[in-house]
């Protein structure tokens, strides 16, 4: 009778996640804790250990599938394992992955069944309903099958089939020698996925033969260079292959709405329908701000950014204005006022919007406050941000100013009462003490729940941290 491998909780309250590859095919022969799939979820992409040992029977969904917790992912057959060779096998996937090897059975050969010692041990990596205990080692796959549930014999170019044989010619100096090339980065699986392509078949450049981005990069430049000379009629073709790219090219795109997107969707629909929302605004002078960061640089001999600065002036605001650092329980109908300011960031990650949360911000000095801020922002490059670091938020900053827009009325990052937004800091006329004359200009944009309070105190906040940006001095008075 076969086992069956369910897709695990996820954690987060997670409860669904996307089949981004399948490490195994149907016929292989699997032992305890062997990585058989790569899923997505909204937080991050994982690659889940089988908790059974035997033969993959069945694979229940194709790349791309979204699957629900508990649902079936493969079926696999009690069947005997040569854990000696297999570890063998293994040791050779670690070294090409850069993982460390297992540490393997001394002495001769150990052959088990899944039925016997082995299946009743488990293994080391422990999933949700599983409580496997003991490791085994990991085998090598034995099938030169493709890894990708796309067929080899064809790709995808702007939403249209066309056949690989038409597009294998002008990457063909980048496809891997060997079956599999090792790709670590899930990005950049995904990126060669949204192009066509399979990264691990592309030959790597990086240390072991490592798949890296500039690898990706180079095949989709190649390709893309010989469809447009297709289109201009430069280059080898022939009628048939330039009609399945012209379609292309005139296809509509479908998209499914699916991982971080339909994440980011469904919490932002909530907000939008649950949420009374007011905005304000209000023009601030921040060549006050510029001066003291040049000030403050010069006496330390350190940075400090705007949006670490920006920060302290909030932290110092919501001490003054703890109604707004609260969050709204929308079963009890009450609105909880926090006693830890846990300052959120809205971040543009090559994932999507995230917000990750600097926690306790309030007890935290500027240096340090500086030093978390500096910590998210280099995550925020590639999104890979700890879970922690994405839950627990009581107020959010938004700085927009980068996308090169004055303002905006965000939607508030619901179950918070509040967000405040940065627009851009340019050059505009502006009266001092009755002369004309060019100072540094920010709108600061303050949308808040009107559920909770009402336009005082939220104008008390904004004008606050106005003042705090005009005159940065204003804030030793409150320390």
């Amino acid at each position: 009778m076969a086992n069956e491998f369910l897709l695990p909780d996820l954690g987060e309250g997670l409860t669904e996640a996307e089949i981004v590859t399948w490490l195994v095919a149907e016929g292989d022969v699997i032992v305890i804790d062997q990585p058989v799939v790569e899923v997505e979820s909204a937080k991050s992409s994982v690659e889940l250990p089988s908790p059974f040992a035997g033969r993959v029977e069945k694979l229940h969904a194709q790349p791309g599938d979204v699957v629900h917790k508990g649902s079936v992912l493969v079926s696999v057959v009690p069947v005997e394992v040569d854990v000696d060779a297999a570890a063998t096998a293994a040791g050779r996937t670690a070294a090409a992955r850069h993982e460390p090897t297992p540490e393997l059975v001394q002495g001769t050969a150990v052959r088990e069944s899944a039925t016997g010692p082995g299946a009743g041990s488990g293994s080391g990596a422990v999933l949700v309903g599983y409580g496997t205990k003991e490791a085994t080692a990991r085998p090598r796959r034995t099938t030169d099958r493709p890894r990708f549930g796309k067929s080899a014999t064809e790709s995808h170019t702007q939403g249209a089939t066309v056949p690989a044989t038409e597009i294998e010619a002008p990457f063909a100096a980048y496809r891997a020698d060997t079956a599999h090339s090792p790709v670590i980065s899930p990005l950049i699986r995904k990126r060669a996925r949204t192009h066509g392509l399979d990264a691990s078949t592309l030959r790597g450049t990086g240390p072991g033969f490592l798949v890296t981005r500039d690898d990706v990069d180079a095949a989709i430049a190649a390709m893309e260079q010989h469809v447009a000379a297709v289109h201009t009629g430069a280059g080898d073709s022939h009628p048939e292959q330039e009609r399945v790219l012209a379609d292309a090219s005139d296809a509509d795109i479908r998209t499914p709405i699916s991982g971080m997107r339909k994440i980011i969707g469904s919490r932002l629909s909530h907000s939008r329908a649950t949420i009374p929302e007011a905005t304000i605004w209000l023009d601030v002078d921040a060549t006050g701000l510029f001066e003291a960061k040049q000030r403050l640089e010069k006496s330390t001999g350190e940075r400090f950014s705007l949006t670490a600065l920006l920060a302290r002036f909030v932290v110092a605001g919501l001490k003054l204005y703890p109604l707004l650092n609260s969050s709204v329980d929308d079963e009890r109908g009450e609105f909880v006022q926090h006693a830890s300011i846990n300052l959120g960031l809205a971040a543009q990650t090559s994932r999507g919007l995230m917000v990750p949360v600097i926690s306790d911000a309030g007890a935290m000095t500027t240096i340090q406050l500086r030093d978390a801020v500096a910590d998210l922002v280099i995550h925020s490059q590639a999104g890979d941000f700890a879970a922690t670091a994405l839950r627990g938020g009581t107020f959010t900053l938004n700085n927009y100013g980068g996308f090169g827009v004055d303002g905006s009325t965000p939607i508030i990052n619901h179950p918070e009462v509040a967000m405040l937004g940065v627009g851009r800091m340019i050059d505009r006329p502006w009266v001092v003490d009755g002369q004309l004359m060019v100072r540094k200009v920010v709108t600061l944009s303050f949308v808040f729940d009107h559920r909770v309070c009402d336009g005082d105190v939220a104008s008390g906040f904004l004008t606050y941290v106005a003042r705090c940006v005009e005159e940065p001095l204003l804030l030793l008075g409150g320390v």
